[in-house]
């Protein structure tokens, strides 16, 4: 989601109950890395250059999705959520 989208689109549907919110992750290591032709060098450098030095898993991710959707985040809207091993995004 682009950030002018999390921006905009809250101000339309807040009035109407409806949380906007979007989650911008950095290089996360999924089954479409191999299967997408990449080389093996590639592979063996994908996620490399964040301050981690690796790529993330997608169970890193999950407790961001999570929490968003928990009603205990009710007030979270508009907001672009990174997690990108220490890249700064977004």
């Amino acid at each position: 989601m682009e950030h002018s989208c999390a921006a905009e689109v809250p101000k339309q549907l807040g009035p109407k109950g409806i949380r906007v919110n979007g989650v911008a992750p950095g290089p996360i290591w999924t089954p479409l890395q191999v299967s997408g032709g990449a080389t093996q060098e590639k592979l063996q450098q994908f996620g490399g250059d964040t301050p981690l030095g690796r790529p993330g898993q997608p169970v890193e991710l999950a407790s961001i999705y999570v929490q968003l959707a928990a009603s205990d985040a009710s007030y979270a809207t508009g907001q672009v959520y990174g997690a990108a091993g220490g890249s700064g995004q977004p």
